[in-house]
């Protein structure tokens, strides 16, 4: 069994910086990709930021500058740092994994529970 698990988050100052983790843990044999979307109330799940496997970064354009992705293989983790947070920052976010739990599997789409990040001005 795979899961992604993920910690930080919390209620956060405007202007302030968050930081975010996830990790899998269970029969992991090789992550591909990773990356972290948000979902604000009553809105739909979007992406935020992606990492390869190598540790390229991508982000989408309204986000340039503010958030920070990076990995470490070794721990099976990704991490997000959010920066000059606003309160339309305010939002659950998820972690995602390319996940191949062993060498004859193809590669499946894990998320995480969600991690709850919330902005006063």
């Amino acid at each position: 069994q795979v899961q992604l698990v993920e910690s930080g988050g919390g209620l956060v100052q405007a202007g302030g910086s968050v930081g975010l983790s996830c990790r899998g843990i269970g029969d992991i044999f090789n992550i591909r990709d990773m990356g972290w979307y948000r979902q604000k109330a009553g809105e739909k799940r979007e992406w935020i930021a992606s990492i390869t496997k190598p540790g390229v970064p991508i982000y989408p354009q309204f986000l340039q500058g503010r958030v920070t992705i990076s990995r470490d293989n070794d721990r099976n983790a990704v991490y997000l740092q959010i920066h000059s947070l606003e309160v339309e920052d305010t939002a659950l976010y998820y972690c995602r994994a390319s996940i191949l739990r062993t060498s004859r599997d193809s590669y499946q789409e894990f998320w995480g529970q969600g991690t709850q990040v919330t902005v006063s001005s």
